[in-house]
C-alpha cells in the first residue's frame, strides 16, 4: 500500500514538475518527485541523478557569469 502511495505522490509530483517547468521553484517538485519514485523505480534514480548533475553544471555556469560581470 505505501508503495503504491508514494508511486502515485511521486508521478504527480514530478508531473506537475514538468508542466510548471518555467514557473521559478517548480524544479523541487519535479525533484521532490523523482526522489519519491527512485526509491521503487531504478529508471528515476537515473533521472535524478541527471537533473541534479544538470542543475549543478548550471550553478557552475551561473557563479562563473556573475564572477566575470563583478569582476568588470
Amino acid at each position: 500500500m505505501t508503495r503504491t502511495i508514494r508511486i502515485t505522490i511521486g508521478g504527480l509530483l514530478a508531473t506537475m514538475g514538468v508542466v510548471l517547468f518555467i514557473l521559478p521553484g517548480s524544479i523541487l517538485l519535479l525533484l521532490s518527485g523523482l526522489l519519491l519514485l527512485s526509491y521503487d523505480l531504478p529508471q528515476a534514480r537515473g533521472w535524478l541523478r541527471h537533473c541534479q548533475n544538470a542543475m549543478t553544471q548550471g550553478a557552475r555556469k551561473l557563479d562563473r557569469f556573475l564572477l566575470k560581470r563583478k569582476m568588470r
